[in-house]
């Protein structure tokens, strides 16, 4: 019986990846699709990709309900198709780690602590300030080669591939050379938040197109309030009054500065809409991410390289998949053999933005969340300043204070989330003595 659901499955695999090459290859040869309008390019690159998801996700879906409703995870054998079986939908297996091991805590001084938090405060810093400036290098600036001939890359997709590919081979080293936590979590739980933060990762490449850098960092940090609700959504998490009063804070600041410094990306009302949209989406996408890793993290206690290794994983052949669909991959290796500054620039990128995570995670695991939002706080200002020096993007002293509030209101939640933390350790103390 478990044989021929064996062979079922993989024939409806093989079915359903075939079907939807062949609709994606319909539709890649629509003229719309060859030509799209110039102004709203992005929304037909961006329903491409999607498609080219769909040819890995939907027949993965159909699998994973064939699997719940004939009960196969516990009528299979235990042969290479029932291990990928329980490894992907199961919540009771061991999944690519070394069983039983517990990562030991190590005391420290003082003075290692000290010295560790540099390093991590210093290492993020570096790795994200310059991820920020070569994203916009890379979106916006052209390109020359030796011959005199100019080009700008286009291809928010491929930066996207590469980047998860040298996470996923930082993050898997890491896991293969450490001791590393049981992991009990079903591999396919990570494809929602890979795909969301996929798409938030495009959103923000494909939205340097319309909007400057220092837009898309305050709109970063504006985004408290989707987070908020997407938490009440997906986790039902109950927030405190300051959290409200803050993220009002957060609001206007950032409207200040939307509207004194202006878009000098804008060509048009049209290119300032998609710009808009676009960072709507990224801030949805991202804060679903956010959300759903923190329901995982509550709920399979895994570690956060775990985390930053299968949602990479996942995200690498939902990417290649697509890019190899619709011709990006070829497109943007020809583009990167005529523009050789290309090669180092988009190197560069991935490993300060496969490094970036490291840090994140390195520095929640010893420190907590806290210590890294007051950290990723720094890093937003400076990444602000950075662009502004380096682009020569204006502020004025209306943006100016709206940036002064947007940082002023996430310092004042770190602070008022602290005092509430420390109070009520203070009184649980008082009810126990």
């Amino acid at each position: 019986m478990a044989r021929n659901i064996e062979i079922l499955i993989i024939i409806v695999t093989i079915i359903g990846i075939i079907f939807f090459l062949l609709i994606n290859v319909w539709i890649l040869n629509i003229s719309i699709v060859q030509d799209p309008p110039e102004n709203f390019i992005w929304v037909i690159h961006g329903l491409r990709n999607v498609l080219g998801y769909g040819t890995i996700f939907i027949p993965g879906y159909v699998i994973y309900k064939y699997v719940i409703r004939t009960n196969y995870l516990n009528k299979s054998g235990r042969g290479p198709i029932g291990g990928i079986m329980r490894t992907c939908f199961g919540e009771d297996e061991l999944l690519l780690v070394n069983p039983n091991i517990h990562g030991s805590k190590t005391s420290r001084t003082v003075f290692q602590d000290a010295v560790l938090l540099l390093f991590y405060f210093f290492g993020l810093q570096i790795s994200y300030l310059s991820w920020g400036v070569l994203q916009e290098k890379v979106m916006t600036q052209k390109y020359e080669n030796s011959n005199g001939e100019e080009g700008i890359f286009k291809d928010s997709q491929f930066l996207v591939f590469v980047n998860r590919i040298l996470a996923f081979a930082m993050s898997a080293v890491v896991l293969i050379c450490t001791r590393q936590p049981r992991h009990r979590c079903p591999l396919y739980k990570y494809v929602f938040c890979s795909f969301s933060n996929i798409m938030s990762s495009w959103c923000q490449y494909e939205a340097l197109k319309y909007v400057s850098f220092p837009h898309q960092v305050l709109a970063k940090a504006s985004k408290t309030i989707p987070v908020m609700i997407m938490g009440k959504i997906i986790s039902k998490t109950k927030y405190e009054f300051y959290e409200y009063v803050t993220a009002v804070i957060l609001s206007v600041g950032m409207l200040f500065f939307m509207l004194d410094s202006g878009n000098d990306r804008a060509t048009s009302t049209v290119t300032t809409f998609s710009g808009v949209i676009l960072l709507c989406s990224y801030i949805a996408f991202d804060s679903f991410t956010s959300n759903w890793q923190g329901k995982l993290f509550k709920t399979y206690e895994m570690k956060p390289i775990q985390m930053m290794c299968f949602v990479n994983f996942f995200s690498c052949i939902f990417t290649l998949v697509s890019l190899l669909q619709h011709g990006g991959l070829l497109e943007s290796f020809k583009f990167m053999f005529a523009y050789p500054q290309f090669i180092v620039d988009v190197t560069i990128l991935s490993v300060c933005s496969a490094s970036g995570q490291m840090f994140i995670f390195c520095t929640i695991d010893t420190f907590g969340p806290l210590v890294f939002v007051i950290i990723s706080t720094i890093r937003q200002c400076l990444s602000v300043l950075l662009s502004c020096i380096i682009y020569h993007h204006q502020v004025n002293i209306i943006g100016g204070v709206g940036l002064f509030l947007v940082f002023f209101s996430i310092l004042l939640k770190i602070y008022c989330g602290y005092r509430i933390k420390m109070i009520k350790l203070q009184n649980s103390n008082l009810i126990k003595n």
